[in-house]
């Protein structure tokens, strides 16, 4: 492996054959241990506007040793180091990743797609790497949406003005034991002090996605990426 593991991502892209070249993008990233199949497999679950031409990017995080599950090789965006509510993680990895993601970015920029019309969304880990990346981010993008996740880097964000009026979705489960609400919590209270305008949603839920969570899903990627005439 590279000294860099996030130099040469891999990402599933998937495009709606029907509505013809696409005009924005959903760049989305999975949970720890897990594959850029899991929201990929989402996508029929969702009520996206008729005629939306919305590719979805969703990038494969690297094999990474993580240490609070023993040191053991798996998908992850960075080395979590501890899991109270203070988490110690790889703060070089999570950088790391921050630019690849970015890179990402560029790359559909350089495809045609406007980065107003992309958007940020990430699950747990790829949630703290989505709201690093889309708050430092120096383009406009079309919004975040952080699910059942935390903002790992809140101390070291530069909160660039490109996306001081970003659209924010934060949606988390009451019964999460592996991301506690209480992290939800903290980091709406920093995106407040910021002065964000942000949704806050809750559902009766672990650490996962549920039904009535989709429809808030779609609801917001349709908000954010509306059909151009």
């Amino acid at each position: 492996m590279s000294a860099n593991p996030f130099a040469a991502l891999e990402c599933l892209t998937l495009e709606n054959p029907n509505a013809g070249p696409s005009d924005a993008c959903v760049i989305w990233l999975h949970g720890l241990g897990a594959s850029c199949n899991d929201f990929a497999n989402l996508l029929p679950q969702l009520s996206l506007s008729a005629g939306a031409r919305i590719r979805f990017v969703f990038p494969q995080a690297p094999q990474l040793a993580v240490t609070v599950n023993g040191g053991y090789q798996m998908p992850a965006w960075y080395d979590l180091q501890s899991l109270d509510v203070d988490r110690k993680f790889n703060a070089q990895h999570l950088a790391q990743a921050s630019v690849a993601i970015n890179e990402l970015i560029e790359q559909q920029v350089a495809a045609g797609i406007t980065s107003e019309r992309i958007l940020m969304a990430g699950f747990s880990q790829g949630g703290a790497v989505a709201y690093d990346v889309a708050l430092n981010c120096t383009r406009p993008l079309a919004g975040l949406m952080a699910l059942s996740t935390y903002f790992a880097t809140s101390d070291t964000c530069t909160f660039s003005a490109a996306n001081k009026s970003l659209a924010i979705s934060i949606q988390h489960g009451l019964q999460d034991e592996v991301v506690l609400p209480e992290l939800a919590v903290r980091a709406e209270s920093v995106l407040q002090a910021q002065g964000y305008q942000f949704d806050s949603h809750r559902y009766p839920m672990a650490h996962e996605v549920c039904g009535e969570q989709i429809s808030d899903i779609s609801a917001f990627i349709n908000r954010c990426l509306p059909v151009l005439g």
